[in-house]
């Protein structure tokens, strides 16, 4: 364990400042199906967004973001979520790529026809293998706590980088649109 006398948040933030850049670095030196992402998200009639704890609270800021954009965006979860059909797709971060409840509507994305974009450090976990598009994070799952791929607490570099790689993607997705922040600016929340 480290010493405590050395911690101070100027060195944790330099040192996660290092991890996040890395992983960043790694992304972009192999997008795997990062712009396919995009296709999934813009073909699609409807888009819902699905993650656990962090990971939800991370996609759910992505959610907000897609629908400034002007997509159909519902939080799998929310009361007035309505059932995912063909035509649609589900958005799902989750480092294991085994969370059941995730796991699970992927499964039901899939038999209805609706297509799938998921985020995740496992690419063969059953999430990585039911995903149109997929997002291989290189960082810690949950429950590595060796700390080889991150010297942060469970997952936190996975989740850091779900905020990331959701603002890329509506940030690509928006420099696409041609849509000026005015325009988008009307559909900001004014029940604040």
């Amino acid at each position: 364990m480290p010493s405590r006398d050395a911690a101070t948040v100027e060195t944790s933030l330099a040192r996660i400042a290092r991890e996040v850049a890395s992983v960043i670095d790694r992304l972009v030196a192999d997008p795997g199906d990062l712009d396919r992402v995009l296709d999934v998200l813009t073909g699609a009639d409807r888009v819902f967004v699905l993650g656990a704890g962090r990971s939800g609270l991370a996609l759910r800021m992505t959610a907000m973001r897609l629908m400034h954009l002007g997509l159909d965006v519902h939080v799998v979860g929310d009361t007035t979520t309505p059932a995912i059909r063909a035509g649609d797709a589900l958005l799902t971060a989750s480092g294991s790529g085994t969370t059941s409840g995730i796991v699970r509507a992927a499964e039901t994305a899939t038999h209805v026809g609706a297509k799938i974009a998921a985020i995740t450090t496992a690419p063969d976990s059953p999430l990585g293998r039911a995903a149109d598009a997929l997002v291989v994070v290189p960082a810690a799952a949950k429950l590595d706590r060796s700390g080889a791929a991150s010297t942060q607490y469970a997952g936190g570099l996975f989740e850091q980088a779900v905020v990331l790689v959701g603002d890329a993607i509506f940030d690509a997705l928006w420099h696409r649109s041609g849509l000026s922040a005015d325009d988008l600016w009307p559909r900001h929340a004014n029940l604040e």
